[in-house]
């Protein structure tokens, strides 16, 4: 629960469409993927009342290494967001959330201290009211922990390591860089896949029986070159540093009371790559099914954490018609294998970073990763044709 200026309560949930003339129509998807528009803001103008945060921004990693942080951040005076929500103001109201974000989860969460069971009111309030702005839970999510967290060096060259940082982190390895930043080219390949998603779509509308074959064999490329970068992973991510220093910090609230926002103990989802709108959309453009189950029940409140726009992107994709067809029998079988490919090196990365250094069968999202993932990956390939 959410509490506006009067102090009345109401449940955060995403609602309906309302996509106009849709999302896919936006020139952007095709250029940056689900990335923002413009490359992020990296810090405030240093008249803003909000550069305080990038101070503090800065600080987290050596703070969180003393016992007395929780103690120094629940002094902290955070300004309140106060300006309306514009295109303009917008990149702003994202680099806030990220800064309060990121200090919300280094409280409830800091490594070496018991999980915090409440949120104090000086972080809670304004994190909560900049997320209504945003239409999204008060908690860091993938979006704030990766779509919005990125700097490119060169302003000239691709979104692709070796030429991006981050801007906010938890730590001060690298690994914790590396991690981000591979989710950051993943999702800078799905322009590709969301231009021959937009293309196939305005065939399409011109002529049900249009060939779509080119646009098919488009995304299985971006798809094949999207496995490649996952598996970069281990090149300057540690395994035996992974679980113990940087993950515990984006693991899920587990009743924590948000002072000044609501007086009972509330649950939200940890940041994880679930929350991606990446293959949410080519599941939705494939029409696989999944078996109703819990996991799929989770991977629609994972929407919820999603940017509101991707949101209805997605649903705009499950409302064109279906593109299984004999006709594209190869492409078609070619995409789902490189889904399956993904989701078999994701599912070693989770074996290896996290499964073989705990007993606890809950990822960061607070599920059963290891079953879900393995459900996921049996019922994509079964769809081949």
């Amino acid at each position: 629960m959410i509490s506006d200026t009067h102090g009345q309560y109401f449940w955060f949930r995403s609602e309906a469409s309302q996509a106009g003339d849709g999302e896919l129509s936006k020139s952007h998807y095709a250029e940056r993927g689900f990335l923002p528009e413009h490359d992020p803001l990296t810090a405030f103008p240093q008249d803003s009342p909000y550069a305080v945060l990038d101070e503090i921004g800065r600080d987290l990693p050596s703070l969180l290494q003393d016992q007395g942080f929780r103690n120094y951040a629940r002094e902290l005076a955070i300004p309140a967001w106060k300006e309306p929500v514009t295109a303009e103001t917008l990149p702003r109201l994202r680099l806030y959330y990220v800064r309060v974000g990121f200090l919300a989860s280094a409280y409830v969460n800091q490594v070496g201290m018991e999980p915090a069971r409440i949120l104090p009111r000086n972080i809670a309030v304004p994190l909560a009211r900049a997320c209504v702005l945003l239409r999204r839970p008060p908690i860091l999510s993938y979006d704030g922990y990766a779509l919005y967290n990125w700097k490119r060096f060169g302003k000239d060259r691709p979104i692709r390591l070796g030429n991006i940082d981050t801007i906010q982190n938890f730590v001060h390895m690298y690994d914790e860089h590396w991690f981000i930043l591979v989710h950051v080219e993943i999702e800078a390949i799905a322009a590709d896949i969301l231009a021959a998603i937009a293309s196939v779509k305005r065939k399409f509308a011109l002529d049900p029986d249009a060939d779509i074959g080119s646009e098919l064999w488009r995304i299985e490329d971006a798809v094949r070159r999207q496995v490649e970068v996952l598996k970069r992973i281990p090149e300057k991510m540690d395994a035996r540093l992974y679980y113990k220093t940087f993950r515990p910090y984006i693991r899920f609230f587990d009743t924590v009371t948000y002072e000044g926002v609501d007086r009972e103990p509330i649950r939200f989802r940890g940041e994880t790559g679930a929350q991606s709108s990446i293959m949410p959309t080519l599941v939705a453009f494939l029409k696989i099914p999944h078996q109703r189950s819990a996991l799929t029940d989770h991977l629609a409140d994972m929407r919820n954490y999603m940017p509101v726009e991707h949101r209805r992107l997605i649903e705009e994709v499950e409302a064109m018609p279906s593109v299984r067809h004999l006709r594209y029998k190869e492409p078609f079988n070619a995409i789902l294998e490189g889904i399956a490919s993904f989701r078999r090196v994701h599912y070693g990365w989770a074996q290896e970073y996290i499964n073989r250094r705990t007993d606890d069968p809950r990822g960061t999202g607070g599920t059963p990763y290891m079953e879900w993932l393995q459900q996921m990956l049996t019922e994509t390939e079964a769809y081949r044709l």
